[in-house]
């Protein structure tokens, strides 16, 4: 199901026919280096990940993380979306895109639109994010869309510290 488009991109409900994209990017020396093992092996793997995943956040929240892929060819070409964590007491925003996109402001494209959906279809009051210190691209593209950093942050399960960014809605 779609749930945003920008001018290039569709962002939609991932399904089981993604397994061999999500397979592939969440084996990624970026995502593995970046966001972390999901011990994601196979097909099977691939498809429990959707599942229990993405898809069950969607079903419990009404958000989640969404496939982005090519409007021309419906190539995918990354995920992007929101989560909502017990550890943290705001939505925030979360993405990942296949090296091979990079670049062409794919990421920022599909990010912006999430704002936008989060404050103008969800009613958001405020969005944060969350990234490694040295996760340099991530930043570029959070201040690129407005997000500010507040403050570092211990995050559980195994106190990872994290740099916490932030935008306020204002007239919220």
């Amino acid at each position: 199901m779609q749930v945003m488009q920008t001018e290039r991109l569709n962002l939609r409900w991932l399904d089981n026919d993604d397994a061999g994209f999500i397979l592939d990017l969440l084996n990624q020396p970026s995502w593995l280096k970046f966001i972390g093992d999901r011990g994601v092996r196979n097909l099977d793997d691939a498809r429990a990940y959707i599942n229990d995943g993405p898809l069950t956040m969607i079903r419990q929240h009404g958000f989640g993380l969404y496939l982005v892929e090519m409007k021309s060819n419906k190539q995918p070409i990354g995920m992007c979306g929101l989560l909502k964590r017990e550890s943290l007491e705001d939505v925030d925003i979360g993405f990942a895109f296949h090296p091979d996109t990079w670049g062409k402001g794919y990421a920022r494209e599909a990010a912006q639109a999430c704002v936008d959906y989060a404050r103008d279809q969800l009613g958001l009051r405020r969005l944060v994010a969350i990234t490694l210190p040295d996760n340099h691209g991530s930043i570029r593209l959070l201040t690129a869309i407005g997000m500010q950093y507040e403050k570092d942050i211990l995050m559980p399960p195994k106190d990872e510290l994290l740099q916490l960014f932030v935008q306020p809605f204002c007239g919220q």
